[in-house]
């Protein structure tokens, strides 16, 4: 699943580019698309530009693959009103982060998802990265919401591969534990995780692709041998925060142009030219 950036031009949505990308990622083998998530920036989009976001992936995908719209927030009440809208725009399934700054206790979080979850009957992956929110949702908090039948999985990127194993032996093989960081995508297969939500597909979706062909196909040794050949693309795009590299990237490619919101910004020189070594190296500049 590729967590999809949102190209802007001249400080709006660029839709013929969004629309690229999306042909770019069906073409290459790309199981799902993720739109509005951390690498789309949803943050910075309005209401209205994360509706629209959604309501255009839909529309342009066309049921070709599933589309898990990001619509998460640190408002149990805005995410559900997102949630609400992914539903009606026909997105196959939300991707809701645990609430960011206010630091919910495990309780709390307990109650936001339950919230939704009563409240929209569509699949909703729950979605753990301590690192961007200050809160940890820990594996007993994700059991016990796993026992509300539209909540499907989770996107863990704790990076803590112990976590992962406790989650998956807690909820069972019918519930989706997907990597949310690209680095621990294989280990997390190997501990029976069933995908991931990645930031290099943005840039490398063939090959991500690949991997999991190759894993679930019981190629094993390919499997790893295409894990070590994108470990340092994987770097590359964390080399600022994301999404200010993998945007980078994009544009290096050609495939938009290269424009943040603030407060993300331009990336520094020294940086600029390490990412665009590793491009180079992988072939893709």
């Amino acid at each position: 699943m590729v967590a999809i950036v949102t190209p802007f031009k001249n400080g709006k949505i660029d839709e013929k580019a969004l629309g690229d990308l999306i042909e770019f990622h069906i073409k290459n083998g790309t199981d799902v698309i993720v739109p509005c998530g951390t690498t789309g920036e949803s943050a910075t989009l309005s209401h209205e530009e994360h509706h629209r976001v959604v309501e255009f992936t839909v529309k342009t995908v066309n049921k070709r693959v599933p589309v898990v719209a990001g619509a998460g927030s640190n408002s149990t009440s805005e995410t559900l009103e997102l949630t609400q809208y992914a539903r009606k725009a026909g997105a196959d399934g939300v991707l809701l982060i645990t609430p960011y700054y206010n630091k919910p206790t495990q309780e709390g979080l307990y109650q936001h998802f339950k919230t939704v979850a009563d409240a929209v009957d569509i699949p909703i992956i729950l979605y753990n990265v301590p690192g961007r929110t200050s809160v940890n949702m820990l594996p007993a908090t994700v059991a016990r919401l796993r026992e509300k039948n539209n909540i499907v999985g989770i996107k863990e990127a704790s990076g803590d591969m112990k976590q992962v194993s406790e989650v998956i032996r807690r909820c069972g093989g019918d519930f989706d534990v997907i990597s949310g960081d690209d680095f621990t995508t294989l280990p997390l297969l190997a501990l029976g995780g069933v995908g991931a939500i990645s930031v290099t597909a943005n840039v490398a979706p063939a090959d991500c692709a690949a991997l999991f062909d190759a894993f679930f196909a019981g190629k094993k040794e390919e499997a790893l041998r295409l894990h070590y050949k994108l470990e340092p693309l994987h770097g590359s795009m964390f080399i600022e925060t994301n999404p200010i590299p993998v945007k980078t990237a994009l544009a290096l490619m050609g495939k938009i142009v290269e424009e943040f919101r603030l407060p993300l910004c331009t990336m520094a020189d020294a940086n600029k030219e390490a990412l665009k070594k590793a491009l180079r190296n992988y072939s893709l500049i």
